[in-house]
């Protein structure tokens, strides 16, 4: 199907980039992306994901926006203190791109509904602020097969890190298991600086761009590490694959989702 005069202007970035073309935006038009939180890092990558043109963007969040979410999450505002996150996040996204298809689910993600809802998704965004959140939304898309980027950010620091299920390092193959309770604090203890989420938000969304097109290489196999105060960017190589991991080495201790209880923020 060709592109509206409409679609040619609005991507015609997008369309010019010999990475990218025609054949690219077409991909991301007919792509789905998962977002998982509608804070800090989801907030910048929704608006990033629905302004490229990705056809079906899911955002999920139990949460309702409070005033000290506006320092960080740029896809709510004053006017909607109280709304659900993914309202909210809906309403901006659809009003930056009508033609994106916006499915919210508007509850927390457990082990008894995360694979029904990532398997409709191309890609997973993992902007979520707590451990236990983490290690599910890993071990849900290894057993899935659904690449996903991670992210955490805390006071002026944030890391990312893309995974490809049974081909890369999974999140469990760097962290092995949860801190233990307390041991790092929580954005609200630390602090964090808002623009740290823009920048990790939007690298996250520009992960989810380039394996909907095949442009460019993705951050599989390490580590982006990003110090804001020192203006430092640094790559980790990671441990190989499955080495010893829990969940995607070819003999995995853990088959089957788990809950964990322990509040703790995102950057381990």
């Amino acid at each position: 199907m060709p592109f509206t005069d409409e679609q040619l202007e609005r991507y015609s970035r997008h369309i010019i980039l010999k990475e990218i073309g025609v054949k690219g935006q077409k991909k991301l038009m007919n792509g789905s992306v998962l977002i998982i939180g509608a804070g800090g890092l989801g907030a910048p990558a929704a608006m990033y994901l629905a302004a490229a043109g990705v056809g079906k963007i899911g955002i999920a969040d139990a949460d309702s926006v409070d005033l000290s979410n506006l320092q960080r999450q740029i896809i709510h505002t004053t006017a909607d203190l109280g709304k659900p996150k993914v309202e909210s996040a809906a309403e901006t996204m659809k009003a930056i791109n009508p033609e994106v298809e916006v499915e919210t689910y508007h509850k927390f993600l457990t082990s008894s509904n995360i694979l029904d809802i990532v398997k409709d998704y191309d890609f997973v965004l993992d902007g979520t602020d707590n451990f236990p959140a983490k290690f599910l939304i890993n071990d849900a898309c290894v057993m899935a097969d659904k690449p996903f980027s991670h992210a955490g950010i805390l006071r002026f620091k944030g890391q990312l890190m893309t995974i490809i299920p049974h081909e890369t390092p999974c999140y469990r193959c760097v962290f092995k298991t949860m801190p233990p309770k307390d041991a790092i604090p929580s954005c609200k203890e630390a602090g964090v600086v808002g623009a740290m989420a823009g920048v990790i938000g939007s690298l996250q969304a520009l992960e989810a761009v380039k394996y909907l097109t095949g442009a460019g290489d993705l951050l599989t196999g390490k580590l982006l590490t990003f110090d804001a105060l020192h203006n430092k960017f640094h790559t980790i190589a990671l441990p190989p694959r499955g080495n010893g991991c829990d969940v995607c080495s070819d003999h995995p201790k853990i088959t089957e989702l788990i809950d964990y209880e322990q509040p703790a923020c995102a950057l381990k």
